[in-house]
């Protein structure tokens, strides 16, 4: 059984990525000084890391199932320990762009262990519980990210500016090891597969052909590859499900196994997940350049301005549970309700006051709040709900599968709502484009809303 302390390493170990995706948005502009790096760069910056981490990271599921989830988990610990001192003492740009992307891999191996080893080592309530800790975990995790990063740039500790927000994964993952090696169980599939190359090698062609073109076609001008990638985008994705629905059938096991989506959780939950985590990735992504380009806002200025989202969030998460209980799926309808309003009172308030010359951080907290608070009433649940019908025996894969969607839309929503804001911006203003996009976001709220409908009334 998994004890308190282990759930607390491997939760450690779940928010290291997802602070790190985030982290460097507020930090960008230092970097650009300080390495010359221009536009191009500094996506590739942020996009090497994403997509790194969400080519590999059902692989890493895989191979958590075949030679136990402890062993990876800290493998990837310490992987991702020492590319982020690489990070932190890269040169020049092109080192640390390949840095991150060597860090975004050793995220993979790491993460998909975390939900693998709750499923695995927990039970009934303890399992709902530790799932509903993750959910809550994961979105303040992308929250706090920012919020580090503002206060590690400002503090210019040492003198090291912003490499402190890579160089501080290094003694916070030597403490993970430290405990990891105390108290997280070894569990593995009973019966594990051997890597499904093609499919690992067709997953990784069809993340890639999306992925990269999106969030680096603007910074490079469009040029001729970023279209021939999203032309071949569609063809290796059915390349894909068909090889992996052939190896289904003939009794093999996939990477993605077509049949792990019979279960309700996954058909009915994890389509949510997808335009959740675009329209947060995009919004902590806009509203960093946003704060920073538009308003002037310092890092820290622009990190704490985000304070009132985590705080709401961590209440919403907290209470959960409780109301789960009582009104099951509805809570993710309900959350999607509050964050829709939260969103639109935050366009009203951007629309309002930086028109008036400036906004501060008070103008901004209604809307924070209440979004952050609808935020944090969906996530865990969804989470819940896309595992809860997935055999121990694939937990790592069921793991994967979702966390790769996570992720995967994460770095879409950094590129669409990213791209869309940055090219808004110089014809319309920071204003008007923040408006635009928050208006986008609002449309997809509204709609996941009505999508949650179909939840079942009992999480169990």
């Amino acid at each position: 059984m998994l004890s308190p302390l282990g759930l607390f390493t491997v939760l450690l170990g779940a928010a290291l990525p997802l602070i790190d995706f985030f982290i460097v948005n507020v930090a960008l502009p230092a970097i650009e000084s300080d390495l010359h790096a221009g536009a191009a760069l500094l996506e590739l910056v942020v996009a090497g890391y994403g997509v790194a981490y969400a080519v590999l990271l059902v692989l890493g599921g895989r191979l958590g199932d075949s030679f136990g989830r402890r062993r990876l988990f800290m493998a990837g610990m310490a992987a991702f320990g020492l590319t982020s001192l690489a990070c932190g003492l890269a040169p020049d740009a092109w080192t640390l762009v390949a840095a991150r992307v060597a860090q975004g891999a050793s995220a993979a191996l790491m993460l998909p262990q975390v939900l693998a080893t709750i499923h695995s080592a927990t039970s009934g309530h303890r399992r709902a519980k530790a799932l509903s800790l993750y959910g809550a975990t994961a979105g303040l995790a992308m929250v706090a990210g920012q919020i580090l990063g503002g206060i590690l740039v400002a503090a210019d500790i040492a003198g090291t500016g912003w490499r402190a927000v890579f160089l501080v994964n290094v003694p916070v993952a030597a403490i993970g090891l430290f405990l990891a090696t105390r108290s997280v169980p070894e569990t593995r599939s009973e019966h594990p597969a051997p890597v499904d190359r093609p499919g690992t090698l067709l997953l990784a062609v069809s993340l890639i052909t999306l992925l990269a073109p999106l969030t680096e076609g603007r910074a490079a001008g469009w040029p001729v590859w970023t279209w021939v990638s999203l032309l071949l985008f569609p063809f290796a994705s059915i390349a894909f499900y068909l090889v992996e629905r052939r190896a289904d059938r003939a009794g093999r096991v996939p990477l993605v196994p077509p049949s792990l989506f019979h279960s309700a959780g996954m058909r009915r939950a994890l389509p949510l997940v997808l335009p959740f985590s675009l329209g947060f990735g995009g919004f902590m992504f806009v509203i960093a350049v946003a704060l920073q380009e538009g308003l002037a806002y310092g890092p820290v200025e622009a990190g704490a301005a985000l304070v009132p989202m985590a705080v709401a969030f961590f209440a919403a998460s907290l209470a959960g549970p409780r109301l789960v209980l009582r009104y099951g799926g509805r809570v993710v309808t309900a959350g999607g309700l509050v964050q829709a309003a939260g969103v639109a009172v935050l366009a009203a308030s951007v629309a309002r006051a930086w028109h008036a010359g400036g906004m501060s951080g008070w103008a901004l907290l209604p809307g924070l709040a209440l979004a952050g608070f609808g935020q944090g009433l969906q996530l865990p649940v969804l989470f819940r709900l896309v595992l809860a019908d997935v055999p121990a025996a694939r937990a790592g894969v069921g793991s994967g599968v979702m966390v790769t969607a996570q992720q995967s839309a994460l770095a879409l929503g950094v590129a669409t709502l990213g791209t869309l804001f940055l090219s808004l911006a110089p014809g319309h203003g920071m204003r008007d484009a923040l408006v635009i996009v928050l208006v986008v976001q609002l449309a997809a709220v509204l709609g996941t809303a009505l999508f949650s409908l179909r939840l079942p009334r009992h999480v169990g």
